[in-house]
């Protein structure tokens, strides 16, 4: 019996040989663990130029100029130089219109004044003094611009209507005292048109304003509770360009320089200074607006797309297949890891790595640089390359992608909501439109999978309804 086991025994060898061969292996590769220390928080930065045109509605120049003026608005209380002291009172309130291009302004006036009148001769004093009423209404017309954050104008007079001629009462009759009043008119004109400028100078200080909605915007924002992502303003500068008037509006053309920031992970923290803030004036106005849009994706969700895409494929070379029955991702150390259980010539778990990358055309997230794990390219490669090289790692490669159009269309639509007359305060109003989507990178963080991808488009920041 001996002698029989043993002339069989290579004859064995050799059957265990070819059936070993034919049945597939168990391979155990070891699993890269999880690493995110280097993006626990993403902050980004785009810098962008936001148009900042300051609407100031007529209507509301004529409120705040009425507010200004008022009362007692000239006062002359001598008569030596001019033989004249008036009193003038804004007798009701100011109309302000535009017209092509200016302000016009109906300025209702009450004088109330003395008027010395006769002669002194020989040594005899024969003049008198005489009481004399006035009221009338003087037209102003303006060109605007904008100076150290104040809407300024420079006004003239461009007609005077007195409801009566000046004259005085004397023994009965009406002496007029046009020839008195003219001269100091002349100065008083002078006088009113720089009380008007200066009204309106103190009236439309718009700097509060401005810094009062920078102050707003540049508060941090929670724009994703899930995920908690932050998006904050941090303004460095103010542009000016003219002013202009049109359409019954004043618009002071504005424009901020400021760096928008996409914080994930914790609020970021942004320090307004006030009195840092200053205002350039430029000849033209840059308007390149853009901003950082992130876009979600569970680490399950992409797992459960990118399973979808190995369903049903078998992975062949020559006799031998495997076919992948599940799949997991997650990110170490900025790369991501996509753990595949195989089945087939080789059974367990391998491990492929790769580059996260955005495609902007199909909104996909994909895999760049794709290879199996140091660990599990070593183990496949002892029982053959053919699955660690060539066409089925590059078919490998291509199923690793999921879209995010759904998640991108998400965060814009958040972004959108603060362009679409998003009111931070009375009188602020924030309108604007996102256009081209470029993408940026793609951050691996505990929770998800993030793209970063950069809009531009349209923003204005306007400011209305001054009280």
């Amino acid at each position: 019996m001996k002698k029989i086991f043993f002339r069989f025994l290579p004859l064995l060898s050799l059957v265990l040989y070819i059936s070993s061969c034919s049945t597939s292996k168990q391979v155990l590769a070891l699993k890269p663990l999880p690493d995110y220390s280097s993006t626990e928080v993403v902050y980004e930065k785009q810098l962008s130029f936001i148009s900042m045109p300051v609407e100031i509605a007529v209507k509301d120049l004529q409120t705040q100029t009425n507010k200004y003026l008022n009362g007692l608005i000239y006062e002359d209380n001598s008569l030596d130089d001019d033989n004249l002291m008036m009193k003038v009172y804004k007798e009701s309130p100011i109309i302000i219109s535009e017209q092509n291009g200016k302000i016009i302004m109906d300025l209702p006036l009450k004088i109330s004044g003395k008027v010395k009148y006769g002669l002194t001769q020989f040594g005899l004093n024969l003049s008198d003094t005489k009481d004399f009423y006035l009221n009338g209404t003087v037209r102003l017309n303006s060109v605007v611009g904008l100076k150290d954050w104040k809407i300024i104008t420079k006004t003239i007079i461009q007609d005077v209507k007195w409801k009566e001629s000046p004259s005085v009462m004397v023994a009965g009759k009406t002496i007029p005292i046009t020839y008195l009043i003219n001269p100091a008119l002349n100065l008083f004109k002078g006088n009113l048109s720089k009380l008007v400028d200066n009204a309106i100078s103190e009236s439309l200080d718009i700097k509060p304003y401005v810094l009062d909605a920078l102050q707003t915007f540049s508060e941090p924002t929670k724009v994703n509770e899930e995920y908690e992502s932050w998006f904050a303003m941090q303004p460095v500068e103010v542009y000016s360009t003219k002013a202009i008037i049109a359409n019954q509006k004043i618009t002071a053309n504005l424009g901020l320089k400021t760096y928008l920031e996409t914080s994930i992970g914790r609020k970021p923290s942004v320090v307004f200074d006030r009195n840092a803030i200053l205002l350039k004036a430029v000849d033209k106005m840059p308007d390149e607006f853009k901003a950082n849009v992130a876009a979600f994706a569970p680490y399950n969700y992409a797992s459960a797309v990118v399973q979808k895409n190995f369903a049903g494929q078998k992975f062949e070379s020559g006799s031998r297949s495997v076919t992948v029955n599940k799949v997991d991702l997650w990110g170490k150390e900025g790369k991501m890891i996509v753990a595949l259980n195989l089945s087939g010539s080789v059974n367990g778990d391998f491990y492929l790595t790769g580059i996260p990358a955005y495609n902007a055309q199909t909104k996909e997230i994909y895999l760049d640089q794709v290879d199996f794990v140091l660990d599990s390219k070593s183990k496949l490669i002892k029982i053959g390359d053919w699955l660690a090289h060539g066409i089925i790692l590059k078919k490998m490669g291509d199923a690793c992608k999921f879209s995010i159009a759904d998640q991108l269309a998400q965060g814009e639509k958040t972004m959108a909501s603060y362009l679409n007359n998003y009111q931070p305060m009375k009188g602020i109003r924030v309108t604007g439109s996102l256009g081209q989507i470029t993408p940026n990178k793609v951050i691996l963080t505990p929770n998800a999978i993030v793209a970063m991808v950069v809009a531009t488009g349209k923003v204005a920041l306007k400011i209305d309804g001054l009280e």
